[in-house]
């Protein structure tokens, strides 16, 4: 492409917008990203549509960057689109990643999402039974919406996925590291986590770790947290022994628990497993009724554990007959 400006694509999907912003983040280095590429697609600041990317040739993009969930058709038709047109498919940040927040509603079934959402919330009028429907009736026209799937999907478990980008959102010193990348040519073997360390958080977190014996587990509210000590010693659940590094370590060195956005390390299968395995692991009793009051202390531990995982663990979803 020497000589050429990069032709690029960014999308989000099921999420908050947050790795939109910290696109944004990364400040000045924005303008170089100007200079060097043609943003054609990114709903929140260019104004690209839809019928745009279609009239592309197929390869036309050299990259695309499609951050959020897989949670209706209108992501689904995006992810597949965007894969025809781009050179480079990028899942950025969690939520394409492994599924992220939204994934923790397959921990629930559609209906019991549209029966919170639309008939028994307190910002509903009473007695409402309107549900959305892809497809209503309005003056003689027909006004369609997205469907809304039983499941909400990672980004590879609908199209093929060249890099992975993870964080919630990505750092913005690894965002700069990626686009930096694909200028220079230099990105690794397709199918790499990119971004990220490949090693666990703890290994970069700055707190002092020694032998982790926990008689008691707290929300990070109901004690005085000692800034020095890693958070787990102090029977503050953090997930940082499971999860990659590569952001820096921000929330434990703020005196917040790591949450696990940068995904499970190299190897690992279920994020989750291996932070239940790590727990387990530090328990300091024998005693069974003891343990159990040791573990009547953590939080919402499935809600924890798979709070960016849950689609793309071996759990992936609850299931009712």
């Amino acid at each position: 492409m020497a000589g050429e400006k990069l032709q690029i694509a960014l999308y989000w999907g099921a999420a908050c917008g947050g790795c939109d912003v910290a696109v944004l983040d990364t400040n000045e280095f924005i303008l170089d990203v100007h200079a060097a590429a043609d943003i054609r697609l990114w709903p929140i600041a260019v104004d690209g549509k839809y019928a745009d990317v279609e009239a592309m040739e197929d390869g036309e993009l050299d990259l695309a960057l499609y951050n959020g969930a897989v949670r209706n058709s209108e992501n689904e038709h995006i992810a597949k689109l965007l894969r025809r047109k781009s050179k480079v498919l990028v899942a950025f940040g969690s939520c394409a990643h492994l599924g992220g927040i939204p994934g923790l509603a397959n921990l629930a079934s559609r209906d019991e999402i549209m029966n919170v959402a639309y008939l028994h919330n307190p910002s509903i009028e009473k007695g409402n039974t309107t549900l959305p429907r892809p497809e209503s009736g309005v003056n003689g026209s027909t006004l369609t919406i997205p469907e809304f799937y039983k499941r909400v999907y990672e980004l590879d478990d609908v199209v093929p996925v060249d890099y992975y980008v993870p964080g919630c959102p990505p750092a913005a010193d690894r965002i700069k590291e990626v686009l930096q990348a694909v200028v220079s040519g230099g990105l690794p073997v397709p199918g790499s986590v990119v971004g990220a360390n490949e090693t666990a958080l703890c290994d970069e977190c700055p707190r002092t770790k020694n032998e982790k014996k926990v008689k008691a587990f707290h929300r990070p509210w109901q004690v005085m947290i000692d800034p020095e000590t890693c958070l787990l010693e102090q029977g503050v659940l953090c997930a940082g022994v499971a999860t990659r590094g590569g952001c820096g370590a921000r929330c434990p060195s703020s005196g917040i628990p790591c949450r696990g956005c940068y995904g499970p390390l190299p190897g690992v299968v279920d994020q989750g497993a291996k932070l239940l395995s790590a727990v387990v692991s530090v328990i300091d009793s024998n005693d069974a009724e003891e343990i159990d009051r040791i573990l009547d202390g953590l939080p919402d531990f499935t809600g924890f554990a798979y709070r960016f995982s849950a689609p793309s663990s071996l759990l992936q979803r609850s299931v009712r007959q």
